[in-house]
């Protein structure tokens, strides 16, 4: 039996008298790609929060299993720890990006890398790399106000894989994307992860990126109220 890679038990989170999360239970396996959706308020954006570390529960426990060595417990860590888990084995692509529009594209997508202590020239070496993977030759020097959303969306993926994560963490990768570029951009995104045998969470609103995930997960006021892994009876 595949062992998972991310195991979240007993999730709850509230703000104020808002309970936005109430136990939540959930298991991520290698290669798996998991859309999570709900309507907005619905939790689905601070469960992926809390599953990546950049929230800690209120109660619960997310373990994360990389490689040979034990189990993590993302929520016991300090913030300092959790924010190096997240730069070393996890990748993010958010809505808008959130590169940083001073530096050039080779420069964003290098920059998890230099952060982990990699020189500047392997780290760039790395990021022309995946660049090019994504379609992106040629356009190394460029700021981000020389790209296209879709370019933008890539350099995003690129910043995200080059450390190898072991998960990808999406909030709305193509939610500012129009149709045709929300489809090249999923598409890299789905490859350049789940191609590698590595996980992917996803949250969307949008009904045609969820059905290209192989697993579908609902929430609403907070709970997990279906999820596709249990209908189709799945056994690992």
């Amino acid at each position: 039996m595949t062992q998972p890679i991310l195991v979240a038990q007993g999730l709850t989170k509230s703000y104020g008298t808002t309970r936005a999360l109430d136990d939540i239970i959930l298991t991520l396996f290698p290669g798996e790609s998991v859309a999570i959706m709900g309507p907005s308020g619905s939790g689905k954006t601070t469960l992926m929060h809390c599953l990546s570390g950049i929230l800690v529960p209120d109660t619960g426990s997310v373990q994360l299993n990389i490689g040979d060595s034990d189990s993590i417990d993302l929520p016991t860590l300090s913030e300092e720890h959790r924010a190096r888990v997240r730069r070393d084995h996890l990748g993010f692509v958010f809505q808008e990006g959130l590169l940083l529009p001073e530096l050039t594209a080779q420069e964003n997508a290098a920059l998890p890398l230099m952060l982990s202590g990699v020189s500047r020239s392997t780290a760039q070496h790395h990021a022309r790399q995946w660049l090019s993977t994504l379609g992106l030759d040629g356009m190394f020097e460029r700021r981000l106000g020389e790209l296209s959303g879709g370019q933008v969306q890539r350099v995003a993926i690129a910043r995200a894989q080059v450390a190898e994560p072991a998960v990808v963490f999406a909030d709305e990768p193509t939610g500012a994307l129009d149709s045709e570029t929300s489809k090249t951009v999923l598409t890299a995104l789905l490859n350049t992860t789940v191609g590698q045998g590595r996980s992917l969470v996803l949250v969307t609103h949008d009904e045609d990126v969820a059905a290209r995930c192989q697993r579908l997960i609902h929430v609403r006021d907070g709970r997990l109220v279906s999820d596709s892994a249990d209908t189709a009876g799945v056994n690992r």
